[in-house]
């Protein structure tokens, strides 16, 4: 059987990147061997659902690339893919649990439980509902099965409790991590199904998982300690179990800790993939959609967060990262997220980016600034400027130049670099500049670097003058491309300006 992997995410807010990275990783497993890949929504805890979470889950795939075989919003003949419509499935395999001995249901209040754990922290210790307390609560292991019946059958609250053998060491096989072993003497006989109909997370998510014949499970860390009720539970069950692999953990910068949903605009960048506006809170947190960065860009920093491909290579294609990737390449210890990498990789994938690629979002920001061009123009400008962009929305940042004449001067470069009688040497150079009919870059070049030269200039404040005057600053692309794109007769215009400006 080809492998069959899924990304199973609650509504429960936005989708964290650890997430996006998460499902990354089943993606280009699936991909490799040629499985299948299939999405999941598990929302039995109605309680923390949060309007728009689902939706927002399937657009950012959508707009990170990522596609699924099966799932919500694509269909499958395992589904459905949502587990609230999957209610119904999962009581009959609770009582089955019961039935076998391997769970029971329990009656205690809220108030029972708290009284219980105030006793042990009066007593110094912690208390757990396991094997060495379950038959002093109210349960159907203590209470005759007649009262169990009657309880049941009148209503009364319960839960169904997974009953962990005694004193037993549960193996699980990682395949990242190796072999894991645990007593169960240091396990609570977990929540599997309560009386309003619902399961919880981890009844919902083993039956699910093979019902829909899912031969890898490949989820975050922080699902390592579940790890062994889970592998009991298909034990219980009489099912082979998938193979496990749990991912590190992704780290604030300074590594000291997870990166959290908290940390995101607190921190200075995203963690979202898309800008989220809570819906009770009105709450907006940024998104890297939204930031500026490019998908590919986002995927390629995402993959190489605890995974390695063994080489010097850093920017992949899809493609490639499908044919690179293994789980035995993945790093047991948590990768730290760094701001200075995420732009980097986004600055390369501007840079692979052809003009007229990079056009359609250069001229969505030009528009929303009220800003008139000629598509033409726009697309040499691009071509020019784009090497010196992180972000495509700072594009106006560099090149706003080409669109908007300097109205002031920087006073540190004009102190430096225009002397008594720069005006004059730019009308000189302004002269040359306008000789031909069609102006040609480098012979234009050669005939204002001979004049420089011929006359004893010195050539850094007589070209950075010009410069100055073209773009407001000493700095900018390099100065004839500039002069090419603009025009000999905007450039006169702005030496003209800047003449008048400065040495009035």
């Amino acid at each position: 059987m080809k492998p069959r992997v899924r990304f199973a995410p609650s509504p429960t807010g936005p989708l964290h990147i650890g997430g996006v990275r998460t499902a990354l990783y089943n993606y280009l497993f699936a991909k490799q061997s040629g499985g299948t890949f299939l999405l999941r929504i598990e929302d039995t805890d109605q309680t923390r659902f949060v309007e728009g979470a689902e939706e927002y889950i399937i657009e950012a795939f959508k707009w990170l690339g990522i596609e699924f075989d099966e799932g919500v919003g694509i269909g499958g003949e395992l589904g459905p893919y949502k587990q609230s419509e999957r209610k119904a499935l999962y009581k009959p395999y609770a009582e089955q649990l019961v039935n076998d001995g391997w769970a029971y249901y329990a009656f205690d209040t809220p108030e029972a439980l708290d009284a219980k754990r105030k006793e042990a922290e009066a007593q110094k210790r912690t208390f757990q509902y396991d094997a060495s307390t379950r038959m002093t609560m109210e349960n159907s292991l203590t209470l005759p099965p007649d009262e169990v019946a009657r309880r049941i059958q009148d209503g009364d609250h319960y839960v169904v409790r997974f009953k962990y053998p005694e004193d037993t060491e549960i193996h699980v096989h990682d395949l990242i991590r190796g072999e894991v072993v645990i007593n169960s003497r240091l396990l609570d006989d977990k929540v599997l199904y309560k009386s309003d109909g619902m399961p919880t997370y981890h009844l919902a998510n083993i039956v699910d998982d093979h019902l829909m014949q899912i031969t890898h499970v490949i989820r975050g860390e922080e699902w390592l300690p579940s790890a062994p009720l889970h592998v009991m539970l298909y034990k219980a069950f009489g099912w082979e179990a998938p193979q496990f692999a749990h991912l590190p953990l992704l780290l604030k910068p300074d590594g000291n800790g997870k990166l959290s949903k908290r940390d995101g605009d607190r921190l200075g960048f995203p963690v979202f993939p898309l800008q989220w506006t809570d819906p009770k809170s009105g709450e907006v947190s940024s998104g890297y959609r939204e930031s500026g960065y490019l998908p590919e860009a986002v995927i390629n920093m995402l993959a190489l967060l605890g995974w390695n491909p063994g080489t010097e290579q850093e920017i992949f294609s899809i493609d490639e990262l499908v044919k690179a990737f293994s789980l035995d390449k993945i790093s047991k210890s948590g990768a730290k997220f760094s701001l200075d990498k995420a732009k980097w990789f986004n600055h390369e994938y501007i840079q692979l980016k052809t003009a007229e690629e990079l056009y359609p979002a250069v001229e969505k920001l030009l528009v929303s600034k009220g800003i008139q061009f000629d598509k033409e123009y726009l697309m040499k400008v691009i071509a020019l400027m784009k090497e010196r962009l992180n972000f495509v929305n700072e594009f106006l940042d560099h090149a706003g130049f080409f669109f908007t004449a300097p109205a002031e001067y920087n006073e540190q470069d004009l102190k430096k670099r225009w002397k008594e009688g720069t005006g004059g040497k730019l009308r000189a150079i302004d002269t040359l500049l306008q000789q031909d009919k069609v102006f040609d870059m480098q012979a234009a070049h050669d005939r204002v670097m001979e004049y420089i030269k011929s006359n004893e200039w010195n050539m850094g404040q007589v070209l950075n003058s010009l410069r100055i005057a073209i773009v407001g600053e000493a700095k900018g692309p390099e100065l004839f491309t500039m002069i090419d794109i603009l025009g000999t007769d905007e450039v006169h215009r702005r030496v003209e300006k800047a003449i008048n400006i400065v040495e009035s």
